[in-house]
């Protein structure tokens, strides 16, 4: 049974750092591209960042998290990270993590490339 779970979202404070973690299991972790999106209230589900498979040696984000936000992934650990730093009101949103098999190098990755989600994690930040 396919499994990601994410964790570490809580209600921090405009500049604060955050480390979101997404923990899986039952699939070939290390063959997938993982990729966290996030949706706000009223807003379609918004792209991150994404890391390639097999040890991650690219990555992609969107143009509104480039230089505050880095992922990683540990195969041995079938783990995915999303480290936020400098966060801003409006990176408020529910934040899921996803595996999948398609990878677009010079434009944002989009839902349909991926085809397993967890059930997300709240990233809160006041003004």
């Amino acid at each position: 049974q396919v499994q990601l779970a994410e964790s570490g979202g809580e209600l921090v404070q405009a500049g604060d750092s955050l480390r979101l973690s997404c923990a899986t299991s039952g699939f070939t972790f290390n063959s997938y591209i993982m990729g966290w999106f996030r949706q706000a209230p009223g807003k379609e589900r918004e792209f991150v960042a994404a890391v390639m498979a097999w040890g991650g040696g690219s990555t992609n984000y969107a143009d509104s998290v480039k230089g505050r936000f880095t992922i990683s992934r540990d195969d041995a650990k079938k783990t995915v990270s999303l480290q936020m730093n400098s966060l801003r009101p409006e990176d408020t949103a529910v934040y899921y993590c996803a595996a999948g098999r398609t990878w677009r190098a010079t434009e944002s990755m989009r839902p349909d490339d991926f085809e397993c989600w967890g059930q997300g994690t709240q990233v809160t930040v006041s003004s």
